[in-house]
This record gives structure tokens, sequence and C-alpha cells, in this order.
């Protein structure tokens, strides 16, 4: 739900002092005021608007902040009405409150155009390649998917994707973003998201954005180079949220989002959705991740796709095994079987072929993990090892599973051994999460850390990993 964690009256936003801190677009002068009207301290304030309590300070000691996307995030965060956001240079945008269940809208969402989606993309690709600490100190807000969540639901129909650009767009160009988008999945999967993430944030700054920006195409065309330029988008998230740059994983995400409907791409829709749902369950916002996995069901069943109805029902049984409401996960994953019982695989887009049996029986094995359930855990774990082993980094993560199925039994010596392989992989990874499972999986084993093969597994642990979390 959309609050105002902040608590500024509506009437305080017309106050002279701060309409004229508004039209300097004064943001340390705007944190001052607001610190003096509720007081709200700085870690406060950043958790409202998306940003690191330290960066937070700094814009308070004058730090300019000139990105657009961030004085969103931040007038948003802050509820600001319409007049303020208009003082401040920004849109209107019109109040809205999240439907109680996903696609059940009582208000409009904000008014945006394909055309401002396509800019902001822009400035957050190439913010991201010049490494602009703007975007390094943007921090994720479980609040900050309700908006786009909703605009996804409410949004009218989008307008004809058409440009009179300068150089004609056509299928060929489309193609050749799907083949890359295709390599560096491969190479995600195989080496984790820190492997090619700069990669791909070049070729989506300096490759796709001129195709989008300048380029000459009609409704069609236009509408498959967005589908093309939302799935490398996507996978540019996934790869930060591999990475633990959790906030720009998120904006990513969000903007694949509007990507989406904007292309019309129900499918890709249901898929970052579920992605958000991933995200927002491993950083423990239950309520949230539960919420996106729902609204992913629902666009997948819109979109006709079984296999996606079924990863939003395992995306919705995680978020309610780590809410440990044991009934409604068990009904999820029953729910997932049978979607995927029912899948005719031979239509699957390419990006949805992670999607198999293996990767079903992890998820099950992490959702009876977290409700305490080790005996069906170890059992699912098990199985999830029956997999294409291509995919490296989902390998690693499932032997780590395992382990911590085992320490978690009272097994040491087998969560040690089955350790042990989970962390030669990890070695061959760039992946914040898989160095996290490791580190869990340390701290699981501590009250064994007498134990002859508990010392040396975790002092390999240390001496492999490093300070890497």
């Amino acid at each position: 739900m959309l609050l105002d964690p902040l608590r500024i009256p509506q009437d305080a936003w017309s106050h002279g002092e701060v309409l004229t801190v508004l039209a300097a677009r004064d943001i340390g002068g705007l944190f001052r005021w607001i610190a003096s009207l509720t007081g709200a301290s700085q870690s406060r304030i950043g958790a409202a608007v998306g940003l690191e309590q330290g960066y937070v300070s700094r814009i308070m000691a004058g730090r300019k902040v000139t990105s657009i996307e961030v004085l969103e995030r931040i007038a948003d965060g802050c509820g600001m009405p319409d007049r303020a956001r208009i003082t401040m240079g920004l849109a209107p945008r019109q109040a809205a409150t999240p439907p109680a269940a996903p696609g059940r809208p009582s208000e409009p969402p904000a008014n945006r155009t394909w055309q401002d989606d396509v800019r902001s993309a822009a400035e957050l690709w190439r913010g991201d390649v010049n490494r602009r600490d703007v975007l390094r100190q943007v921090a994720f807000s479980s609040a900050g998917y309700t908006l786009p969540a909703l605009r996804w639901f409410t949004a009218p129909d989008p307008a004809p994707v058409t440009q009179p650009g300068r150089s004609a767009v056509g299928q060929p160009e489309i193609d050749t973003i799907r083949a890359m988008t295709a390599t560096y999945r491969q190479l995600d999967n195989q080496y984790g998201g820190g492997h090619a993430r700069d990669t791909v944030a070049r070729y989506l700054h300096q490759e796709v954005t001129p195709l989008l920006t300048d380029g000459r195409y009609n409704h069609a065309t236009g509408q498959r180079l967005l589908s093309a330029a939302t799935e490398l988008a996507q996978l540019a998230g996934w790869q930060a949220y591999d990475t633990a740059e959790h906030g720009i994983a998120q904006r990513y995400l969000t903007l694949a989002l509007d990507f989406a409907h904007a292309a019309g791409d129900d499918g890709l829709g249901a898929e970052i959705l579920a992605a958000m749902s991933h995200q927002a369950t491993y950083l423990g916002h239950t309520a949230t991740g539960l919420d996106l996995a729902r609204a992913a069901g629902q666009t997948a069943r819109r979109a006709g796709i079984p296999v996606l109805t079924a990863e939003a029902h395992v995306m919705e049984a995680h978020a309610l095994a780590k809410a440990n409401d044991e009934p409604a996960c068990a009904a999820a994953l029953h729910q997932a079987e049978q979607a995927l019982d029912r899948a005719d695989r031979s239509t699957d887009p390419q990006w949805l072929s992670y999607f198999d049996e293996a990767y079903l029986s992890a998820k099950f094995g992490h959702c009876f993990h977290a409700l305490g359930r080790n005996t069906h855990a170890e059992r699912f774990a098990a199985r999830s090892l029956r997999m294409d082993n291509r995919y490296v980094r989902g390998r690693a993560f499932n032997l780590a599973l395992l382990a911590s199925v085992h320490a978690h039994q009272g097994q040491p010596d087998r969560a040690c051994a089955i350790g042990a392989e989970a962390l030669a992989l990890t070695t061959q990874l760039r992946s914040a999460r898989a160095v996290r499972y490791l580190r869990d999986l340390q701290t699981q084993l501590a009250p064994h850390r007498r134990l002859p093969a508990v010392r040396h597994f975790t002092g390999r642990i240390d001496a492999t990993l490093g300070s890497r979390r």
C-alpha cells in the first residue's frame, strides 16, 4: 500500500519556504525542511525516498541532485502533491491507491508514455555505464515496486509505438538484440551476474538506445523492438540483483515492466513481476513478494502461458513459506505442479527455458527448508541436482541448499562434503547470492566448529572467498 511514511501534511507543501526550495531543486534544503517539520532522521528520509542514508547526508550538506529519475523517486517518496511537483519542474502525477487485489484498480495510474519510458531507460543505462554515484546510492525499497505494478494493471492501452527517426529499424536489428541477449543470458548462467553486467549496460546504452530514440519504425516493428529491449533490460536487472546492487536492479526491473506494457507483451510482464517478487522475498519483504507473485500469476493467466503461471505459484509459495504460512504454501506448490503438468513446452519463449523440473524442485526445497520440513526439503534439493549442467550458478545454489538442509538435520560431515562442491563452483562465479548461501551455511555449521571437517571446510570458505559478500 502506498503510504506517506514521512507524514507531511498536504497543506504544508504550499508554504512559501518549501516552494522556494522546490523551484530551485534544492533537495538538501527540501530534506532539511522535512527533518524540521517531521523530526525524521536521515535514515528515515532515505528509506522513504529509496536512497542510502550516507547519500542523504551528502545531499543535505550540499550535494546537487540532477537526475530526473531520482527527483521523481524523491517526489513519490515524500508524497509530493501535483502543485509541488510542477514547481520542481516534474510532470504532475495523480495519486493512486493500489488495489487490494492486483488488477482491480481504484484510481488511474500516472500518465506516462512509452517515450517517457525510453528517456528514463536511456538515462539509467547511461548513468550505469558511467557508474554515477547517484545510482550506486539508490537503495532498494519495497514500496518502490508499488507504482510500477499499479501502472501495469491500470494504465490504458499503450499508444502506437512509432517513430519518424533518421535510420530505418527492421527485423535484423531486433534479431541482433535477441541474439546478444541469449549470449549474455548464457554467460549469466555459467559465470554469474557480475561477469557481463557492465557489458550488458554498455550494449543497452551504446547500441539499443540509438535504435529506440533515433530509429524509424512503424507500430508492429516498434513493439517488437521494445519487447527485445525489455528482455535485455530484465536480464540487466537480474544481473544487478545477483551482484547485490539491489537499488539498481529495482530500477532496471521497473523500467523493463513499463517497456513490456508499451510493447503489449504480457508474457514478459509476468516474468518481470516474478523477478520482482523473487528479489523482494530474498530481501525479506515477504508481503511485497507475495503481492508481486500474485500479480505475476494474474498476468501469466492473461498471457495464456502455463509455465509462467507455474513460476508465479512457486514465487507465491516461497513468500508464504518465508511468512511461515504452511497451508497456503502447500496449496500454491500444488497449483504450480498442476500448471507445469498442463504446459506445452514446445512453444516456450527462449528466455523461459530455465524453468524446468529441476528448477521447480529447487523452489520446493527452499520452501520446505524455510518451513523447517527438512526431510521434504532434502528430497527436493537432491532432485534439483538432476539438472542441465550449463546452469552452473543454479547448481551452486542447489548444492548449497542441500548442504544447508543437512546442517539443519545435524549432519555436519555431509553438509561439509556437499558444501565443498558448492564452494568449488562458486569460485568460478561472480555472484553475491552464491557467496551469501555459503556464508549462511558457514553460520549454520558454527555449532559444530570443533569438528575437524567443519573447521577445514569453513576455513576453506574464508580462504577462498575472503571478504566477498
